[in-house]
């Protein structure tokens, strides 16, 4: 909460980040709170993840992924998946695996 606050009045400083990006959002639905992401790897359910782009910034685990209208426990390579994220992100925001 202290860090939105911060970034509200502009006073964050957000660092850019060393590692590679392990996918990226596509879309987001933000009436049901879902992010079509992109992974560049398998991800398997559970994992911790940060979103991050030009105004998110959280991370979250993992769960409640879709692949096809089916529920999935690993994300495969290359496809989109559907993710209920717990805050908004927007197209082109990039997902790091912590």
């Amino acid at each position: 909460m202290l860090k939105k606050l911060l970034r509200m009045l502009g006073l964050s400083k957000k660092v850019a980040r060393a590692d590679k990006p392990v996918g990226e959002v596509t879309h987001y639905y933000g009436g049901l709170g879902v992010a079509i992401v992109k992974f560049h790897q398998d991800m398997p359910e559970g994992k911790n993840v940060t979103f991050q782009g030009s105004t998110s910034d959280f991370s979250q685990d993992l769960n409640s992924m879709e692949f096809d209208h089916k529920k999935v426990s690993v994300a495969p390579k290359g496809k989109e998946i559907g993710l209920k994220v717990k805050d908004k992100v927007r197209e082109g925001d990039k997902v790091y695996l912590n």
